[in-house]
């Protein structure tokens, strides 16, 4: 069922949102990307029908002001040019009389889910509570699919026949599969990031779509080190060693060029302040650690990207929050946005990819942007997840 073609005239909607924003210490939301989003779907319903939006927030240990959905109204209201109405519980008796007088073109948020364990245990009485609010499920939170939690895949079953996908994971599925199954060659993929142990799967599955993978970040030095290098006091994983020699076999037998940095901007300690020094890779001092790409790692890296026609960008290059340290993913952000411009598809997903991209403001000089972190990790992986299969199950 698509939501362009399904009529919601008089319909109460219970729509399952990702508003799990970021906000200051005033408690004011710092990046609306995730919320911005989720705004095309509400503008739907809202045309004939009401919507009731629920989202996790956070994680609260029980019922914590600072993790209140309310946070979020002014922000929501300015987005939607309407007023918000709100419960302060997502079950109960204010939660049921606030949506049952909903009109059509009506807005109602309800209080975070996770102000309940069940959410999280998936449970079916907490998920048919909330299923007894709207006539009909939407959702639309492609960054909670891979979750089996009761407002993302339990609530599903109680709506056999009126249950669909909003926009954002409608266009979340289109985009991806094109990335993965109908993408133009050169297939580039940069992972950065800190861990090989969080990018293992994907990389491996990734060796048989891509022609170039580039690897950055933190997890750089593991490799370093797994080739014998001297990386200091670089992050590594001494334990994810032996899998480094694997990677390496396998990007050869599939054909693809394994790009590791050559050279790194390192520092005394994880500080803007630190004293620096730039080496090769594979030498880097006693008692200093890698903290960025280096200049001729950079113009290496650029050059592939540029010449590439699909581009997937999971993780920074380097720790790009510290102005001394942010070269390396800044300039790889601008050599996506020319390949973009050039006419390459490119992908951004992942929380840190996407933060650089909006530091940068170059958001709209990418092809798309992907709300979700885990969700787009396990799709690519391959994994079934449990929002995207509890809406196809008929």
């Amino acid at each position: 069922m698509k939501i362009k073609n399904y009529n919601f005239t008089n319909k109460k909607v219970i729509v399952r949102v990702d508003f799990n924003v970021p906000l200051n210490d005033k408690f004011e939301v710092t990046d609306d990307t995730r919320i911005r989003a989720a705004i095309p779907t509400i503008l739907k319903i809202i045309e004939t029908g009401a919507v009731i939006l629920m989202s996790h927030f956070g994680r609260p240990k029980g019922r914590e002001e600072k993790f209140s959905l309310k946070h979020i109204l002014p922000t929501l209201s300015e987005l939607t040019g309407k007023k918000i109405f709100f419960a302060d519980d997502c079950i109960g008796e204010e939660a049921v009389n606030k949506a049952k007088n909903l009109k059509n073109g009506e807005i109602l948020i309800l209080e975070n889910l996770r102000f309940y364990k069940e959410e999280k245990n998936g449970d079916e009485i907490f998920a048919g509570k909330l299923a007894s609010l709207g006539d009909v499920f939407v959702n639309d939170a492609f960054g909670a699919v891979h979750r089996a939690h009761a407002s993302t895949s339990i609530i599903a079953k109680f709506f056999p026949e009126d249950k669909m996908f909003g926009f954002v994971i409608e266009n979340e599925l289109k985009n991806i599969d094109k990335l993965l199954n109908n993408s133009q060659k050169p297939f580039t993929a940069i992972m950065g990031g800190a861990k090989v142990s969080s990018k293992i799967t994907i990389i491996e599955n990734l060796m048989n779509k891509v022609d170039n993978m580039i690897i950055g970040g933190g997890m750089t030095y593991t490799f370093v080190k797994a080739e014998g290098g001297k990386i200091g006091n670089s992050l590594v994983e001494n334990e994810k060693l032996d899998l480094i020699p694997e990677i390496i076999k396998k990007a050869e037998k599939a054909g693809v060029k394994l790009y590791i940095p050559t050279d790194s901007v390192n520092a005394d300690n994880f500080s803007n302040d630190a004293k620096t020094e730039i080496t090769k890779i594979d030498n880097v001092s006693e008692g200093m650690m890698g903290l960025d790409i280096g200049e001729e790692t950079i113009k290496t890296f650029c050059e592939v990207i540029k010449n590439s026609s699909t581009i997937l960008w999971n993780g920074p290059v380097g720790v790009f929050e510290m102005s001394n340290f942010e070269n390396g993913t800044k300039k790889i952000a601008q050599a996506i946005a020319q390949a973009t411009k050039n006419g390459a598809f490119s992908l951004i997903g992942g929380g840190d990819s996407v933060a650089a991209i909006n530091k940068y403001k170059l958001a709209d000089k990418v092809s798309y942007i992907s709300t979700g972190g885990g969700a787009l990790l396990e799709y690519i992986e391959g994994k079934k997840l449990p929002g995207i299969e509890a809406i196809l199950k008929q």
